[in-house]
């Protein structure tokens, strides 16, 4: 049951490229490199969708934390990993918890149609679905693993092992 196109969107089929194939095979010191006029790493991006899909599995589970005062707060501070070992274990979270987002896009109308409640202030009285989460963490993580695309093609390290489309 599920909804086949969330699971091979989550997990990169179709128009995606593999979502941790974009990640796990990029030589970790490119992670925590700059652009001029883009304000972030692929480390930095990495975390940033770590701690967005973290929050809305909490949210999801009807636990959700603080929303976060400033967008500036679900940044990594720190531009790269110390070492290599930091980096994968950044990249096992992400394939972790893209894990649980597919396990929850097979899941059946029972949990894909419940109530999610909104996630500030100026959407209190608002709900949603886990379905209508897990399209909105879909977007997010297309967004941002596209910004990932265009930095290692910038550093000369795209496409990732398992191949994708070059255009």
């Amino acid at each position: 049951m599920g909804n086949q196109a969330l699971r091979e969107l989550l997990r990169g089929k179709r128009a995606h490229t593999d979502s941790v194939a974009c990640l796990e095979d990029l030589a970790w010191p490119l992670t925590g490199k700059k652009i001029d006029g883009y304000p972030h790493s692929i480390f930095q991006i990495v975390g940033h969708l770590n701690y967005w899909m973290e929050y809305e599995l909490k949210r999801i589970d009807g636990k959700p934390p603080a929303y976060p005062d400033h967008a500036i707060e679900s940044w990594p501070q720190l531009d790269g990993p110390a070492t290599e070992e930091e980096w994968q274990d950044v990249v096992e979270e992400f394939r972790a918890l893209l894990d649980k987002f597919t396990a929850l896009s097979d899941s059946g109308p029972e949990v894909l149609n419940r109530k999610v409640m909104g996630q500030n202030l100026a959407q209190e009285s608002e709900s949603s679905t886990v379905e209508a989460v897990l399209w909105q963490t879909v977007v997010h993580n297309s967004y941002h693993l596209g910004q990932v695309a265009l930095l290692r093609r910038a550093f000369g390290a795209w496409p990732p092992r398992c191949g994708s489309d070059t255009w």
